[in-house]
């Protein structure tokens, strides 16, 4: 009996090494059942976040695509500008409208050239007057301005002092023994000494100066608006002043002016006309056409606008030039019809 039971003791570790290795054989046949056969192997390439994608270095910024040069400079949208070889005393305007566009009953006169004097080329006359058998003119540009006295049949300067150059000479007007002189843009006026030009006195004015005249009583200047100013010549103030206008429409860019029986003889500035103007009211009475005055051996060096008038009160002469002229005239105005006429046209 007793042998029996160690026997059977015995016995059972084998049994238990044969059910466990029947156990894991049954499992590794399941799990041979479910996994199938093996995949075969890919070269597949992962997708790498944009964040952190790596970028193969170009030789341009990314944002601008590469550009290929022009083979020749792109051309200014300007074209090119010839520099004028003269200095504009005013920035460019519209031209008055020529006075044939007046009302019918304001006539145009002509001109008759009388003698022909000679004229300084270099002068760029901005004042003329004519007074004891000889001129005074001023002239304008910076670092060019003058005061001068000039024999009339030679042309030749006998006086001058020259202005500082910051300042811009215009217009002139001798009043008794003294002579004034403007200045473009600065505000200042002189006073000189009509006999010696030795400087007396300066004065200030709010506008620009463009011409001066008088007419026995009062200054009369223009600043090359529409308007004519009065001054008291004693003080420079201004005592009135009236609008200039041909029939309805203003008449702009009055510039060298000159007192004539009566009337105010104006430059339209860049026309070659002259404005007859009652200082009473402003209304323009006639117009003097001065077109044709130089000849083409005249223009073999530059010149510029028609500007300067100067009346010989005790000879009845009348006298017109321009700035950088080579000559001076003497002229005979002419009516419409071309019969001599009154020195104011009318």
């Amino acid at each position: 009996m007793r042998g029996s039971l160690l026997a059977r003791h015995a016995a059972f570790p084998n049994r238990l090494c044969c059910v466990v290795l029947l156990l894991a054989s049954v499992a590794l046949l399941v799990s041979c059942a479910n996994s199938g056969p093996p995949a075969e192997p890919t070269n597949t390439v992962s997708a790498v976040p944009s964040a952190t994608r790596a970028t193969l270095a170009s030789p341009f910024p990314p944002t601008v695509p590469p550009t290929l040069e022009s083979p020749l400079p792109t051309p200014t949208l300007a074209p090119p500008t010839v520099e004028s070889p003269l200095p504009t005393p005013t920035p460019p305007a519209v031209e008055t409208p020529a006075p044939t566009a007046a009302p019918s009953s304001i006539p145009i006169c002509t001109v008759r050239i009388v003698n022909t004097f000679p004229h300084d080329r270099a002068a760029y006359t901005q004042g003329l007057v004519f007074e004891d058998g000889e001129f005074y003119e001023g002239t304008g540009l910076y670092g060019q301005s003058t005061l001068r006295r000039v024999v009339l049949e030679s042309g030749e300067v006998v006086q001058a002092i020259s202005l500082s150059p910051e300042y811009f000479g215009e217009g002139i007007v001798t009043w008794q023994d003294r002579i004034v002189q403007l200045t473009w843009k600065s505000g200042v006026g002189f006073v000189y000494d009509k006999g010696s030009f030795e400087l007396l006195d300066t004065f200030s004015y709010p506008t620009e100066g463009w011409g001066i005249t008088h007419d026995g009583t009062r200054l009369i200047m223009s600043d090359g608006t529409p308007v004519l100013h009065f001054w008291d010549p004693a003080t420079f103030a201004e005592v009135g002043s009236v609008e200039v206008r041909a029939g309805a429409g203003p008449v702009t860019r009055l510039n060298e002016l000159e007192y004539i029986e009566g009337k105010v003889f104006a430059n339209i500035y860049q026309t070659d006309y002259i404005a007859i103007v009652d200082p009473d009211t402003g209304q323009v009475t006639a117009w003097i056409d001065l077109r044709g005055l130089l000849g083409p051996e005249d223009y073999a060096e530059p010149v510029d606008v028609l500007n300067g008038i100067a009346y010989d009160a005790k000879g009845g002469r009348l006298f017109v030039t321009g700035k950088l002229w080579p000559k001076l005239f003497e002229i005979e105005v002419l009516s419409p019809d071309g019969a001599p006429a009154p020195v104011t046209c009318r």
